[in-house]
């Protein structure tokens, strides 16, 4: 079996978002525009609440998904199909934007530290005028693999024979959080066709002998194994893959269509007021 490398290392950079918010953006930058299917992956923490109490107020989507992970804290979902999603640390949220969603995502402390990641994967272009929807995930809900100085989180995907709760049909999307002890190390098979990153978030790693230091992300070559060795203080990462969608992007801001009219005509919606067109039912679990 071919084994997996690393090709491309990229360091997170600080971007601004919301209403003041600090994010560290790894896909999504110029050294890394995109990722098929992944658009961007954002990388949220702070302890101070001068960092993070304002939040990120109403906003729009088009055309794409959001996953995002609350590894620490607790943060209110709003959105315009009349969702009220309460996220807290361990829990995760899944919106299908699709054809238009207005949301924000409110702090709901004032004290202490909220950390987490926000994934933005692509829709095929037959999907991204379908309905919105929405799901969320208690902390309960998504299964655990503790054994041999590792625990692993399967918020989407199998491993150790556990499945996942969130399940992408387009993608087949998988998402480990894995923690190591000190020079332990992780190995997992992947669907040889899957676009697939590492992202190190705690401590430092390595894969086939590239060193991957705190808030780096690695980006995979095609194969079906790969082995992550954690360093001396441990680590902590988080392991994504989706099957490539083979299909143009265009993205501006919060749209992400297949041509630029479709992103112009998104804008000529939301100012409109008629980018919200469908009504979606949630699921929480």
């Amino acid at each position: 079996m071919r084994a997996r490398r690393v090709i491309q290392v990229i360091q997170a950079s600080p971007v601004t978002e919301g209403a003041g918010v600090t994010v560290y953006r790894s896909i999504g930058t110029p050294a890394l525009r995109s990722l098929d299917p992944f658009l961007m992956l954002d990388n949220f923490g702070s302890d101070n609440p001068d960092e993070y109490i304002a939040g990120f107020p109403d906003h729009p989507h088009r055309g794409f998904i959001t996953l995002t992970y609350m590894l620490n804290g607790h943060m209110l979902h709003q959105d315009s199909m009349g969702n009220r999603g309460d996220l807290r640390s361990g829990g995760a949220q899944w919106m299908k934007a699709a054809s238009g969603v207005i949301h924000s995502e409110m702090p709901q402390q004032n004290e202490g530290l909220m950390r987490g990641f926000q994934l933005w994967i692509n829709l095929p272009a037959a999907e991204k005028m379908s309905d919105p929807a929405y799901q969320e995930f208690s902390p309960e809900a998504i299964p655990l693999v503790a054994a041999d100085g590792q625990r692993v989180r399967l918020l989407s995907g199998t491993y150790g024979g556990k499945q996942g709760p969130i399940d992408d049909p387009h993608t087949q999307v998988q998402y480990l959080d894995v923690t190591l002890e000190a020079n332990r190390r992780f190995a997992h098979k992947l669907h040889t066709g899957m676009t697939a990153f590492i992202y190190v978030f705690e401590g430092a790693a390595s894969l086939a002998g590239t060193a991957l230091p705190q808030h780096s992300l690695a980006v995979l070559s095609p194969g079906e194994e790969l082995e992550i060795a954690a360093g001396k203080p441990g680590a902590r990462f988080i392991l994504v893959a989706g099957l490539p969608l083979n299909e143009p992007v265009v993205q501006y801001g919060p749209f992400v269509m297949t041509t630029r009219q479709q992103i112009e005509q998104a804008f000529a919606d939301y100012r409109d007021d008629r980018l919200v067109q469908k009504k979606a039912q949630s699921v929480s679990k």
